[in-house]
Protein backbone atom coordinates (compact mmCIF):
# COMPACT_ATOMS: atom_id res chain seq x y z
CA UNK A 1 0.00 0.00 0.00
CA UNK A 2 2.66 2.32 -0.10
CA UNK A 3 3.02 2.64 -4.40
CA UNK A 4 1.74 5.65 -6.25
CA UNK A 5 1.84 7.28 -9.57
CA UNK A 6 5.03 9.65 -9.05
CA UNK A 7 6.84 10.97 -12.00
CA UNK A 8 4.38 10.00 -14.06
CA UNK A 9 5.87 11.85 -17.09
CA UNK A 10 9.50 10.49 -16.89
CA UNK A 11 8.04 6.71 -16.77
CA UNK A 12 6.19 7.40 -19.88
CA UNK A 13 9.43 8.94 -21.32
CA UNK A 14 11.82 6.40 -20.88
CA UNK A 15 9.23 3.49 -21.42
CA UNK A 16 10.35 2.69 -24.69
CA UNK A 17 13.61 1.96 -23.38
CA UNK A 18 13.20 0.79 -20.09
CA UNK A 19 14.22 -3.11 -20.56
CA UNK A 20 18.08 -1.55 -21.25
CA UNK A 21 18.14 1.17 -19.16
CA UNK A 22 17.30 -1.31 -16.49
CA UNK A 23 20.11 -3.93 -16.65
CA UNK A 24 22.84 -1.17 -15.32
CA UNK A 25 26.74 -1.75 -16.08
CA UNK A 26 28.68 -4.64 -15.79
CA UNK A 27 29.23 -3.84 -12.35
CA UNK A 28 25.67 -4.27 -11.36
CA UNK A 29 25.02 -1.00 -10.93
CA UNK A 30 21.46 -0.23 -11.28
CA UNK A 31 19.70 1.21 -14.63
CA UNK A 32 18.38 5.01 -14.84
CA UNK A 33 14.72 3.21 -15.09
CA UNK A 34 15.26 1.37 -11.82
CA UNK A 35 16.65 4.47 -9.87
CA UNK A 36 13.43 6.24 -10.94
CA UNK A 37 10.76 3.94 -10.33
CA UNK A 38 13.44 3.04 -6.69
CA UNK A 39 13.06 6.34 -5.88
CA UNK A 40 8.93 7.03 -6.32
CA UNK A 41 8.76 3.88 -3.91
CA UNK A 42 11.17 5.66 -1.41
CA UNK A 43 9.18 8.78 -1.40
CA UNK A 44 5.96 7.19 -0.99
CA UNK A 45 7.87 5.46 2.21
CA UNK A 46 8.03 9.33 3.55
CA UNK A 47 4.27 9.65 3.14
CA UNK A 48 2.38 7.25 3.22
CA UNK A 49 1.00 5.21 6.17
CA UNK A 50 1.22 1.72 7.13
CA UNK A 51 -2.31 1.27 6.38
CA UNK A 52 -3.53 4.21 3.84
CA UNK A 53 -2.26 5.21 0.76
CA UNK A 54 -2.96 8.83 -0.93
CA UNK A 55 -3.21 9.79 -4.08
CA UNK A 56 -3.65 13.78 -5.36
CA UNK A 57 -6.51 14.39 -7.80
CA UNK A 58 -6.27 16.79 -10.29
CA UNK A 59 -9.01 17.12 -13.16
CA UNK A 60 -9.84 20.39 -15.78
CA UNK A 61 -13.05 20.43 -17.77
CA UNK A 62 -15.27 23.50 -18.82
CA UNK A 63 -17.77 22.35 -16.38
CA UNK A 64 -15.72 22.52 -14.01
CA UNK A 65 -12.73 24.70 -14.32
CA UNK A 66 -9.79 23.35 -12.21
CA UNK A 67 -10.49 20.84 -9.65
CA UNK A 68 -7.80 19.87 -6.74
CA UNK A 69 -8.52 17.11 -4.54
CA UNK A 70 -7.50 13.52 -2.78
CA UNK A 71 -8.17 10.23 -2.40
CA UNK A 72 -7.00 8.03 0.24
CA UNK A 73 -7.48 4.19 -0.22
CA UNK A 74 -7.09 1.57 2.11
CA UNK A 75 -6.67 -2.20 1.42
CA UNK A 76 -7.08 -4.86 4.31
CA UNK A 77 -8.11 -8.58 5.11
CA UNK A 78 -11.46 -8.51 7.11
CA UNK A 79 -10.35 -8.75 10.67
CA UNK A 80 -6.74 -8.52 9.83
CA UNK A 81 -7.19 -12.62 8.84
CA UNK A 82 -3.41 -13.84 7.31
CA UNK A 83 -5.12 -15.60 4.70
CA UNK A 84 -3.94 -15.03 1.34
CA UNK A 85 -6.95 -16.52 -0.11
CA UNK A 86 -9.43 -13.99 1.69
CA UNK A 87 -9.83 -11.93 -0.98
CA UNK A 88 -8.80 -8.24 0.14
CA UNK A 89 -11.13 -5.33 1.22
CA UNK A 90 -11.32 -1.38 0.01
CA UNK A 91 -12.17 1.26 1.56
CA UNK A 92 -11.87 4.34 -1.16
CA UNK A 93 -12.53 7.75 0.05
CA UNK A 94 -12.43 10.98 -2.71
CA UNK A 95 -12.49 14.40 -2.19
CA UNK A 96 -12.80 16.74 -5.01
CA UNK A 97 -13.11 20.98 -5.07
CA UNK A 98 -13.31 22.95 -7.86
CA UNK A 99 -12.98 27.24 -8.89
CA UNK A 100 -16.76 26.97 -9.53
CA UNK A 101 -16.73 26.15 -5.50
CA UNK A 102 -18.45 22.92 -6.46
CA UNK A 103 -17.95 19.54 -4.20
CA UNK A 104 -17.71 15.77 -4.83
CA UNK A 105 -17.37 13.43 -1.97
CA UNK A 106 -17.51 9.70 -2.14
CA UNK A 107 -16.44 6.67 -0.29
CA UNK A 108 -17.13 2.57 -1.37
CA UNK A 109 -16.51 -0.41 0.84
CA UNK A 110 -16.05 -3.61 -0.70
CA UNK A 111 -15.51 -6.13 2.11
CA UNK A 112 -15.26 -9.98 1.58
CA UNK A 113 -15.24 -12.24 4.79
CA UNK A 114 -15.59 -15.67 6.18
CA UNK A 115 -13.47 -17.21 3.66
CA UNK A 116 -14.81 -15.58 0.63
CA UNK A 117 -18.44 -16.63 1.53
CA UNK A 118 -19.62 -13.81 2.05
CA UNK A 119 -19.11 -10.49 -0.08
CA UNK A 120 -20.68 -6.83 1.09
CA UNK A 121 -20.58 -3.28 -1.27
CA UNK A 122 -21.60 0.13 0.29
CA UNK A 123 -21.35 3.34 -1.51
CA UNK A 124 -22.20 7.12 -0.66
CA UNK A 125 -21.79 9.58 -2.94
CA UNK A 126 -22.40 13.52 -1.98
CA UNK A 127 -22.10 16.13 -5.21
CA UNK A 128 -22.87 19.37 -6.07
CA UNK A 129 -21.99 19.21 -9.51
CA UNK A 130 -22.90 20.37 -13.33
CA UNK A 131 -23.92 17.72 -15.89
CA UNK A 132 -24.53 17.78 -19.18
CA UNK A 133 -28.02 16.84 -21.00
CA UNK A 134 -28.66 16.01 -24.57
CA UNK A 135 -32.13 14.77 -24.35
CA UNK A 136 -33.78 11.05 -24.65
CA UNK A 137 -32.56 8.86 -27.74
CA UNK A 138 -29.52 7.61 -29.69
CA UNK A 139 -29.48 10.21 -32.68
CA UNK A 140 -29.03 13.04 -30.96
CA UNK A 141 -26.95 15.85 -32.29
CA UNK A 142 -24.38 17.52 -29.87
CA UNK A 143 -26.21 21.08 -30.41
CA UNK A 144 -28.53 20.05 -28.19
CA UNK A 145 -26.24 20.49 -25.54
CA UNK A 146 -27.12 22.12 -22.15
CA UNK A 147 -25.96 22.35 -18.85
CA UNK A 148 -27.83 21.85 -15.57
CA UNK A 149 -26.49 21.71 -11.47
CA UNK A 150 -27.55 19.33 -9.11
CA UNK A 151 -27.21 18.60 -5.44
CA UNK A 152 -27.13 14.88 -5.29
CA UNK A 153 -27.17 12.34 -2.60
CA UNK A 154 -26.81 8.63 -3.31
CA UNK A 155 -26.39 5.52 -1.59
CA UNK A 156 -26.78 1.46 -2.15
CA UNK A 157 -25.54 -1.23 0.17
CA UNK A 158 -25.80 -5.38 -1.19
CA UNK A 159 -24.51 -8.40 0.91
CA UNK A 160 -24.35 -11.19 -0.96
CA UNK A 161 -23.92 -14.98 0.23
CA UNK A 162 -22.32 -17.70 -1.48
CA UNK A 163 -24.59 -20.80 -2.49
CA UNK A 164 -22.06 -22.95 -4.24
CA UNK A 165 -18.66 -22.28 -5.37
CA UNK A 166 -18.08 -18.91 -7.21
CA UNK A 167 -21.62 -18.04 -7.12
CA UNK A 168 -23.30 -15.36 -4.74
CA UNK A 169 -27.01 -14.49 -4.42
CA UNK A 170 -28.22 -11.27 -2.49
CA UNK A 171 -30.08 -7.65 -2.18
CA UNK A 172 -29.52 -5.08 -2.85
CA UNK A 173 -31.18 -1.40 -1.83
CA UNK A 174 -30.65 1.99 -3.60
CA UNK A 175 -31.42 5.17 -3.09
CA UNK A 176 -31.00 8.71 -4.77
CA UNK A 177 -32.13 12.05 -4.04
CA UNK A 178 -31.32 15.24 -7.00
CA UNK A 179 -31.90 18.63 -6.18
CA UNK A 180 -31.92 20.58 -9.72
CA UNK A 181 -31.14 23.95 -8.97
CA UNK A 182 -29.81 25.51 -11.89
CA UNK A 183 -31.10 24.53 -15.73
CA UNK A 184 -30.95 26.65 -18.98
CA UNK A 185 -33.35 29.00 -19.30
CA UNK A 186 -36.00 27.50 -22.46
CA UNK A 187 -33.99 24.20 -22.40
CA UNK A 188 -35.42 20.89 -22.90
CA UNK A 189 -35.08 20.25 -18.59
CA UNK A 190 -36.74 23.99 -18.26
CA UNK A 191 -40.31 22.33 -20.67
CA UNK A 192 -41.14 20.29 -17.88
CA UNK A 193 -41.38 17.58 -20.39
CA UNK A 194 -38.78 15.32 -19.13
CA UNK A 195 -39.33 13.03 -16.22
CA UNK A 196 -37.26 14.30 -13.17
CA UNK A 197 -36.18 17.92 -14.91
CA UNK A 198 -38.06 18.85 -11.36
CA UNK A 199 -35.74 16.64 -9.11
CA UNK A 200 -36.33 13.58 -8.17
CA UNK A 201 -36.11 10.47 -5.49
CA UNK A 202 -35.94 7.08 -5.90
CA UNK A 203 -35.84 4.29 -3.49
CA UNK A 204 -35.66 0.85 -4.27
CA UNK A 205 -34.80 -2.79 -3.45
CA UNK A 206 -33.52 -5.93 -5.48
CA UNK A 207 -31.67 -8.94 -5.91
CA UNK A 208 -28.03 -9.44 -7.23
CA UNK A 209 -26.86 -13.04 -8.74
CA UNK A 210 -23.14 -12.60 -9.62
CA UNK A 211 -20.95 -15.60 -10.89
CA UNK A 212 -17.53 -15.02 -10.04
CA UNK A 213 -14.23 -16.92 -10.84
CA UNK A 214 -12.18 -14.44 -11.51
CA UNK A 215 -7.95 -14.77 -10.00
CA UNK A 216 -7.46 -11.35 -8.75
CA UNK A 217 -10.26 -8.70 -8.25
CA UNK A 218 -8.24 -5.96 -8.82
CA UNK A 219 -6.29 -7.57 -12.32
CA UNK A 220 -7.70 -10.56 -13.31
CA UNK A 221 -5.75 -12.80 -15.24
CA UNK A 222 -8.35 -15.89 -16.29
CA UNK A 223 -12.14 -16.13 -15.08
CA UNK A 224 -15.64 -14.98 -15.64
CA UNK A 225 -17.50 -12.08 -14.00
CA UNK A 226 -21.04 -12.50 -14.58
CA UNK A 227 -23.96 -10.32 -12.90
CA UNK A 228 -27.42 -10.24 -12.92
CA UNK A 229 -29.58 -7.53 -11.02
CA UNK A 230 -32.89 -6.88 -10.83
CA UNK A 231 -34.44 -3.38 -8.87
CA UNK A 232 -37.76 -2.18 -8.34
CA UNK A 233 -38.45 1.66 -7.38
CA UNK A 234 -42.07 1.65 -5.84
CA UNK A 235 -43.71 4.51 -4.01
CA UNK A 236 -44.57 2.03 -0.88
CA UNK A 237 -39.92 2.52 -0.86
CA UNK A 238 -40.42 5.79 -0.54
CA UNK A 239 -39.57 6.91 -4.32
CA UNK A 240 -41.55 9.09 -5.84
CA UNK A 241 -41.11 7.20 -9.50
CA UNK A 242 -42.39 3.73 -10.59
CA UNK A 243 -40.39 1.80 -12.76
CA UNK A 244 -38.22 -1.65 -12.29
CA UNK A 245 -34.40 -2.23 -14.14
CA UNK A 246 -32.73 -4.81 -15.25
CA UNK A 247 -28.63 -5.22 -15.93
CA UNK A 248 -26.62 -7.78 -17.17
CA UNK A 249 -23.11 -7.77 -17.07
CA UNK A 250 -20.67 -10.30 -18.60
CA UNK A 251 -16.77 -10.42 -18.04
CA UNK A 252 -14.55 -12.68 -19.35
CA UNK A 253 -10.54 -12.89 -19.23
CA UNK A 254 -7.88 -14.40 -21.07
CA UNK A 255 -4.27 -14.92 -20.27
CA UNK A 256 -2.83 -14.36 -23.87
CA UNK A 257 0.88 -14.62 -23.20
CA UNK A 258 3.45 -13.57 -20.39
CA UNK A 259 0.88 -11.89 -18.19
CA UNK A 260 -0.44 -10.33 -21.26
CA UNK A 261 -4.32 -10.08 -21.00
CA UNK A 262 -7.40 -9.79 -23.08
CA UNK A 263 -10.35 -8.59 -21.03
CA UNK A 264 -13.96 -8.59 -22.38
CA UNK A 265 -17.13 -7.01 -21.45
CA UNK A 266 -20.86 -7.10 -22.72
CA UNK A 267 -23.52 -4.62 -20.95
CA UNK A 268 -27.16 -4.30 -21.21
CA UNK A 269 -29.06 -2.30 -19.30
CA UNK A 270 -33.20 -2.35 -19.63
CA UNK A 271 -35.83 0.14 -18.01
CA UNK A 272 -39.34 -0.54 -17.98
CA UNK A 273 -41.98 1.94 -16.24
CA UNK A 274 -41.54 5.62 -15.46
CA UNK A 275 -37.70 6.37 -14.79
CA UNK A 276 -35.93 10.03 -14.27
CA UNK A 277 -34.24 11.03 -16.71
CA UNK A 278 -30.97 10.57 -14.67
CA UNK A 279 -31.89 6.72 -14.31
CA UNK A 280 -32.33 5.48 -17.35
CA UNK A 281 -30.05 3.46 -19.40
CA UNK A 282 -27.23 5.58 -20.27
CA UNK A 283 -23.46 5.40 -21.82
CA UNK A 284 -20.50 7.49 -21.40
CA UNK A 285 -18.13 8.36 -19.02
CA UNK A 286 -15.14 6.61 -17.23
CA UNK A 287 -16.23 3.16 -17.21
CA UNK A 288 -18.65 2.37 -20.03
CA UNK A 289 -17.75 3.96 -23.51
CA UNK A 290 -14.62 6.09 -22.52
CA UNK A 291 -14.39 8.69 -24.84
CA UNK A 292 -18.38 10.00 -24.19
CA UNK A 293 -19.77 12.32 -22.01
CA UNK A 294 -21.37 10.38 -18.93
CA UNK A 295 -24.96 10.28 -20.34
CA UNK A 296 -24.48 11.76 -23.91
CA UNK A 297 -26.91 9.46 -25.17
CA UNK A 298 -29.73 7.68 -22.94
CA UNK A 299 -32.73 6.00 -23.48
CA UNK A 300 -34.91 2.97 -22.06
CA UNK A 301 -31.93 0.09 -22.95
CA UNK A 302 -28.26 0.26 -23.51
CA UNK A 303 -26.00 -1.74 -24.29
CA UNK A 304 -22.03 -1.77 -24.47
CA UNK A 305 -19.46 -3.86 -25.28
CA UNK A 306 -15.85 -3.14 -24.21
CA UNK A 307 -12.59 -5.02 -24.58
CA UNK A 308 -9.29 -3.80 -23.05
CA UNK A 309 -5.43 -5.54 -24.23
CA UNK A 310 -2.96 -5.21 -21.21
CA UNK A 311 0.70 -5.39 -21.46
CA UNK A 312 3.05 -4.98 -18.78
CA UNK A 313 5.86 -3.04 -19.23
CA UNK A 314 8.23 -2.96 -16.17
CA UNK A 315 7.74 -3.79 -13.16
CA UNK A 316 4.74 -1.97 -11.90
CA UNK A 317 4.24 -0.16 -14.96
CA UNK A 318 1.83 -1.30 -17.50
CA UNK A 319 -0.04 -0.32 -20.59
CA UNK A 320 -3.53 -0.70 -21.87
CA UNK A 321 -5.39 -0.56 -25.24
CA UNK A 322 -9.45 -0.80 -25.32
CA UNK A 323 -12.12 -0.46 -27.72
CA UNK A 324 -15.84 0.13 -27.66
CA UNK A 325 -19.33 0.12 -29.06
CA UNK A 326 -22.68 0.98 -27.70
CA UNK A 327 -25.96 2.46 -28.30
CA UNK A 328 -29.48 3.02 -26.58
CA UNK A 329 -32.88 2.57 -27.82
CA UNK A 330 -36.25 3.39 -26.72
CA UNK A 331 -37.64 -0.42 -27.82
CA UNK A 332 -35.52 -3.24 -27.50
CA UNK A 333 -36.01 -4.22 -31.32
CA UNK A 334 -34.55 -0.53 -32.08
CA UNK A 335 -31.35 -2.10 -31.40
CA UNK A 336 -29.01 -2.19 -34.77
CA UNK A 337 -26.36 -3.03 -36.43
CA UNK A 338 -26.34 0.69 -38.16
CA UNK A 339 -26.66 2.54 -34.69
CA UNK A 340 -23.66 1.60 -32.59
CA UNK A 341 -21.38 4.34 -31.40
CA UNK A 342 -17.40 3.47 -31.36
CA UNK A 343 -14.46 4.92 -28.85
CA UNK A 344 -11.07 3.72 -28.00
CA UNK A 345 -7.93 4.52 -26.53
CA UNK A 346 -4.95 4.10 -24.40
CA UNK A 347 -3.93 4.16 -21.13
CA UNK A 348 -1.36 3.53 -18.18
CA UNK A 349 -1.13 1.76 -15.72
CA UNK A 350 1.20 1.69 -12.31
CA UNK A 351 0.47 -1.06 -9.70
CA UNK A 352 0.35 0.27 -5.93
CA UNK A 353 0.50 -3.02 -4.11
CA UNK A 354 0.85 -6.76 -4.17
CA UNK A 355 -3.13 -7.46 -4.45
CA UNK A 356 -2.92 -5.83 -8.25
CA UNK A 357 -4.26 -2.62 -7.08
CA UNK A 358 -3.65 0.05 -10.04
CA UNK A 359 -4.11 3.38 -10.35
CA UNK A 360 -4.87 4.17 -13.87
CA UNK A 361 -4.66 6.91 -16.04
CA UNK A 362 -6.85 6.72 -19.59
CA UNK A 363 -6.65 8.90 -22.98
CA UNK A 364 -9.94 7.98 -25.31
CA UNK A 365 -11.71 9.31 -28.70
CA UNK A 366 -14.98 8.89 -29.58
CA UNK A 367 -17.08 12.05 -29.87
CA UNK A 368 -14.46 13.97 -27.62
CA UNK A 369 -11.13 13.34 -26.37
CA UNK A 370 -11.85 12.67 -22.90
CA UNK A 371 -9.00 12.06 -20.39
CA UNK A 372 -9.28 10.07 -17.51
CA UNK A 373 -7.51 9.77 -13.90
CA UNK A 374 -8.77 6.93 -11.01
CA UNK A 375 -8.50 3.87 -9.01
CA UNK A 376 -8.63 -0.14 -9.88
CA UNK A 377 -9.01 -1.39 -13.55
CA UNK A 378 -12.22 -0.05 -15.66
CA UNK A 379 -13.62 -3.55 -15.80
Amino acid sequence: MKKILIGLAMFLSFGGYAQESSKGDSTGNPGLIEKLFDFADNTINLISGEKWSFIPAVVYSPETSLGLGARAIRVFRHKNIADSLLRPSTLPITFLYTFNNQTFLTTELDLWANKNREHMNVRLELSNYPFKFYGIGNELDASNEEFYSTRFFYFHVDYEWQISRGLYIGPRYEFRTDNIYKKKPDGILDSDQVAGSDGQRISGLGLVLNQDTRDNIFQPHKGWYNQYSWMTFQPFLGSNFTFNQYRLDFRRYLNLHKKQVLALQSWWSFTAGNPPFQHVSLIGGSQLMRGYFEGRYRDNHAMVHQAEYRVPIFRNFGMVFFGSAGQVAHQVNSFGWDRFRYGGGLGFRYRLNQEGLNIRMDIAFGDQKAFYFGLNEVF
